[in-house]
């Protein structure tokens, strides 16, 4: 066991089955589904704190941030509330990444309901669209080029929020020069930029687009989602892009994430951490395990 404080920076907590806060999940009740990381059977399931803490056993976790899990929530900020909750009870400080439609008029209501909550540090709307690919786009259409989408971003700055970027590497050039408009918006690239094509081209994509983000200063990335590009296979295409990612980044922008309960269908957490920790030199733990985190999504701990 390492004496490392560890904060997971990108995981789900759920109840479809029991819904205690009356959230109202939608995909996760569409038992037989599939989702573009393959078949999420086995996880359609209540997911909630005690069960996600023994995960890194005999690690331990000081901190973790609950990243939104289901877009089609009738009252995004029922959500947050419900985690919230959580986070009072167990005495397990969570950080809040909700969910706002940024392509609607509405949004800075929403955004307000969500602000009701402390721990809420920011939004995410996953973005990752690809046109010839519907099988694994979690967007109907390229949000970038949406103009009330991209004016409403500038509310996250106004409200003090940062945004997590799930999109793909064909979208990472358009993504950057986006984002370089919106300084004051702290961004997380999620799931390592989601390599899912691992042929030379796509991975000569995911490294263009990579190296454009990473010269943005407020940018940052998350070593995580393994398992929704990878499988169970933790072997050098991964560990590759891990260690570009952590050159091109820096340690005081890179986080470590598990993705769990995603990549506990493919991954367990011990042999997770084992492969992060792995892929940079033990100077690196600290910020990549925890500082990053803790300073991103303001932390006490």
């Amino acid at each position: 066991m390492t004496t490392e404080k560890i904060i997971d920076a990108h995981h789900h907590l759920w109840a479809p089955q029991s819904d205690p806060g009356t959230v109202g999940y939608v995909w996760l009740r569409d038992i037989g589904a599939p989702k573009p990381f393959g078949d999420p059977t086995p996880i359609q399931r209540d997911y909630l704190l005690p069960e996600f803490l023994a995960e890194p056993a005999p690690d331990r976790l000081a901190g973790s941030v609950h990243v939104q899990c289901d877009p089609k929530i009738s009252d995004p900020a029922a959500e947050t509330a419900f985690i919230q909750g959580i986070s009072n009870t167990a005495g397990h400080p969570i950080m809040i990444v909700g969910f706002a439609d940024l392509s609607r008029s509405e949004v800075a209501e929403t955004i307000k309901c969500h602000q009701a909550y402390p721990n809420l540090r920011g939004v995410r709307q996953i973005i990752s669209h690809l046109p010839d690919r519907p099988d694994i786009s979690f967007a109907s259409a390229n949000l970038l080029e949406d103009l009330t989408w991209r004016a409403n971003f500038a509310i996250l700055a106004d409200a003090g929020l940062s945004f997590d970027v799930q999109l793909y590497p064909e979208q990472m050039q358009q993504a950057a020069e986006f984002l370089a408009q919106h300084p004051a918006v702290p961004a997380v690239i999620d799931h390592l930029g989601s390599p899912y094509d691992a042929s030379d081209a796509g991975l000569q994509r995911w490294e263009d687009g990579m190296t454009a983000l990473a010269a943005l200063p407020h940018v940052h990335v998350k070593l995580g989602g393994y398992a929704m590009y990878f499988g169970s296979d933790l072997g050098s295409v991964p560990a590759q892009l891990t260690q570009r990612a952590l050159q091109l980044f820096g340690a005081s922008r890179v986080m470590f994430s598990s993705n769990f309960p995603v990549d506990s269908l493919h991954l367990t957490y011990p042999d997770l951490l084992a492969f992060v920790r792995a892929q940079m030199p033990r100077a690196d733990h600290a910020q990549v395990f925890h500082d990053t985190a803790a300073k991103f999504y303001r932390f006490a701990c």
